[in-house]
């Protein structure tokens, strides 16, 4: 199999950052206002093509279950790369071998001007004798890497004209599958049991809405969603570096480094839109045991902490922040990317979630005011 070479521009990290959750947020809003969808969906199915299509997925999302023929070929060419790394490693081995021989024969080579002697000869000739059964080893070995080469190159192009075949097939595929699942019965609705939150959804403002409130906490929802669709971002990443690395012997030196600084920024980013939908978790065995109205006061009261938090996270995190950017800080990894979009990501998320408590503390004092939420 060919390596992979590919290094992640920055440029195209930031801008997949930036437009994928655009893009995805504007699909999903387009399902929801077609409704659900009857059958499978050539988009899904493509997309399984393109990111699993090696083990057959795409075909057993069709129900199809000539998928099965992909997967003895894609654990054929694991076997091969296998075999490939073992065998490199065995002509690194000989390869050394051969050098060692002949520097031990340079040496056990007998001056013109000297006369042999008994032991000198012997030297010498057991020296030859090694380098030559150091050369047949490393010469097998070179043959050996050459053919499991060979194999796992023509098993490559037995999987690509698969999948060549099956992209062509799929719409075809597909519309035979909404046909077959048109003809069966619609399944029965079953009932999802509601499964108790524990230590969330103890605010009793959460119905509580307001013209100013509800304006804010869009902002933090809109930003909270942003933000959720870089997990998707990950799945196709860490599915690069898998099949890079297993199936193309050529793993990465940046794919474990962009998605821990993706996640971090996400973690700042997403937690106003938590504290919104009271999804932090609660070691509090008093708190849950007062009323809506003790609640609401608790939460008035608590709030000089909340604030006093923040207010060092911002300031702190600005300094790192505005540091981050005047030096234009990057990785000390081989990637090499930027460091100060990362760290802005900090008073950014600690300002929505500033924004996030004034919400919250103007509608514990609204539901005082009224008695219910």
């Amino acid at each position: 199999m060919p390596s992979l070479n590919f290094v992640l521009p920055h440029w195209l990290y930031w801008g997949t950052l930036l437009l994928f959750p655009l893009i995805a947020m504007y699909l999903v809003k387009r399902e929801k206002r077609r409704g659900p969808s009857r059958g499978p969906s050539l988009f899904i199915a493509y997309l399984f093509w393109l990111c699993s299509g090696f083990m057959g997925l795409h075909r057993f999302y069709l129900r199809n279950f000539w998928g099965l023929v992909f997967i003895p070929v894609f654990l054929a060419i694991l076997f091969a790369n296998v075999e490939i790394r073992d065998r490199r490693e065995d002509v690194s081995r000989t390869r050394a071998a051969v050098e060692r021989s002949h520097t031990l024969i340079r040496r056990a080579q007998i001056p013109p001007n000297v006369a042999p002697t008994p032991e000198t000869t012997e030297v010498l000739q057991k020296a030859q004798s090694q380098g030559r059964v150091a050369e047949q080893e490393f010469g097998q070995a070179e043959a050996s890497l050459g053919q499991w080469r060979s194999y796992s190159r023509w098993l490559a192009i037995l999987m690509a004209a698969m999948l060549l075949a099956d992209a062509v097939l799929l719409p075809w595929l597909v519309r035979r599958a909404r046909e077959a699942e048109a003809a069966l019965p619609p399944p029965a609705a079953e009932a999802t049991p509601d499964i108790a939150m524990v230590g969330t959804h103890e605010d009793p403002t959460l119905g509580l809405h307001t013209r100013f409130t509800d304006w804010i906490e869009t902002v933090n929802v809109r930003a909270g969603e942003f933000a959720a669709y870089w997990a998707v971002i990950s799945v196709f990443v860490y599915y690069y570096e898998v099949i890079a690395r297993f199936v193309f012997n050529s793993p990465t030196n940046w794919v474990h480094e962009s998605m821990f600084l993706m996640y971090g920024m996400q973690y700042m980013l997403a937690g106003a839109y938590a504290y919104r939908e009271d999804q932090h978790v609660r070691v509090d065995v008093i708190y849950t045991k007062f009323s809506p109205r003790g609640k609401a006061v608790a939460d008035i009261i608590t709030s000089v902490f909340f604030f006093i938090f923040i207010g060092v996270l911002f300031w702190t995190s600005w300094r790192f922040a505005a540091d981050s950017i005047n030096n234009d800080e990057h990785s000390f990894t081989e990637w090499g990317v930027q460091y100060w979009p990362i760290k802005l990501m900090m008073p950014i998320g600690a300002g929505l979630l500033f924004l996030q408590g004034i919400v919250k503390l103007l509608k514990d004092i609204v539901f005082l005011s009224r008695g219910r939420a």
